[in-house]
């Protein structure tokens, strides 16, 4: 009995003493938990793993996929100053990633303060659009020889033409991003304005060229360089005609955007100054209004750039332009011509057609620079000429 009642006694101790454990136990984990939920919240360790993390990923990277002339997001720019002015003012590659939109954006950029921090040497862009090759390469190597600092090449081929050529000649690495071109639509002048906008990424740009494959050089650098730099107007020819080919190409549809007395017709072949290359590469306006309301028989390329400069910004333009092109002959394109066709009388009589034009409010004998169409026949007869001829 008495090993019983013992028992008996015993048992709520026993029980109460159980409790006091489970309760200690429950307070040891809080604090532990605490501990750690302070030591995660920290900054340090924070810091701490972001660095390791950091440190782990930058190790991991394969460099071969990493360019010595490029800026990517998966390098630093330790050895290389990717925003130094010299990359900003004068960018040595062409190829980028940027779409159209975000090109254009970037080349719309102009400076408000006027003059440069740096010694700017103003160059002429030859802005190349082609249908592939360039026949006439040569002719325009020995143009370019010697003048290094005076001008830039941009070219635009189809999308996928691997444009070739020697690593010496002043045409390599000069192919911009390109797509490919359908005569007569819109893409054209799109073409037109991704040469634009990659040439004003280089400041020094100051007058800007468009050219084709068929065309060549008249005179020797020096006279085609100071003749664009010196020059007040841009030349971009832009005229009113009252017939089927001009007024009657404009389309009711444009109203109140364009009227009828605004239109103008011109060649393709345009030379413009930096100013007004920024106007072009911004305006998103009347460029979709051209597209949705211009298509053939309405060709965008020859109305949609005399058309918008005549509506606002008309006493920056000359009026005419420095490409010289045979329309003697009745035909949807202009004549071509061939290596039997080239003499010296041929180049001497594109200069001197015996009439005079506007040059900074004088008049001059000296109205075109270029002249195409010459077929690839004709580059060795070119060639025999550069030195007799056109004086380089």
């Amino acid at each position: 009995m008495a090993r019983n009642r013992w028992d008996k006694e015993d048992g709520p101790e026993k029980h109460m003493g159980l409790l006091q454990l489970v309760q200690m136990l429950s307070l040891l984990v809080i604090f532990v938990a605490g501990i750690i939920i302070g030591i995660a919240s920290s900054p340090h360790i924070n810091r701490y793993f972001d660095s390791l993390a950091q440190f782990t990923f930058t190790n991991n990277i394969a460099s071969p996929k990493i360019s010595d002339d490029n800026c990517t997001i998966l390098r630093t720019c330790e050895k290389v100053d990717c925003l130094s002015m010299e990359r900003f003012v004068h960018p040595d590659n062409l190829t980028h990633s940027m779409t159209d939109d975000e090109v254009l954006w970037r080349a719309s950029m102009l400076p408000y303060k006027k003059g440069y921090p740096f010694d700017r040497v103003p160059k002429v862009a030859f802005m190349f659009l082609t249908r592939g090759s360039l026949p006439l390469l040569p002719l325009w190597e020995r143009f370019f020889r010697g003048h290094d600092e005076y001008f830039s090449i941009y070219v635009h081929t189809p999308e996928d033409y691997e444009f070739n050529v020697s690593t010496d000649s002043p045409f390599y690495g000069r192919k911009i991003p390109s797509k490919d071109v359908e005569w007569g639509s819109i893409s054209m002048v799109d073409a037109e304005k991704r040469l634009l906008a990659n040439a004003l990424l280089d400041f020094s740009n100051e007058r800007f060229v468009l050219l084709s494959e068929s065309c060549i050089p008249i005179y020797k650098f020096s006279i085609v360089y100071k003749y664009l730099i010196r020059s007040e107007h841009s030349f971009v020819e832009s005229y009113d005609a009252p017939t089927r080919y001009a007024r009657g190409r404009y389309n009711p549809k444009m109203l109140p955007y364009i009227h009828q007395y605004q239109w103008r017709k011109g060649s393709q072949w345009f030379e413009i100054q930096r100013n007004l290359a920024v106007y072009i590469v911004s305006d998103t306006k009347f460029h979709a209004i051209f597209k949705k309301y211009c298509r053939p028989a309405c060709y965008p390329d020859e109305h949609y750039i005399p058309t918008y400069l005549n509506m606002f910004h008309g006493p920056l333009n000359a009026n005419r332009t420095v490409t010289w092109v045979d329309w003697s002959v009745v035909a949807p394109h202009p004549a071509t011509y061939d290596g039997i066709d080239i003499t010296k009388g041929i180049i001497q009589s594109i200069r001197n057609k015996g009439e005079q034009c506007s040059y900074n409010s004088e008049m001059t004998s000296v109205c075109y620079l270029f002249a195409r169409k010459f077929a690839p026949s004709a580059l060795v007869p070119l060639l025999n000429l550069t030195t007799t001829v056109m004086g380089f």
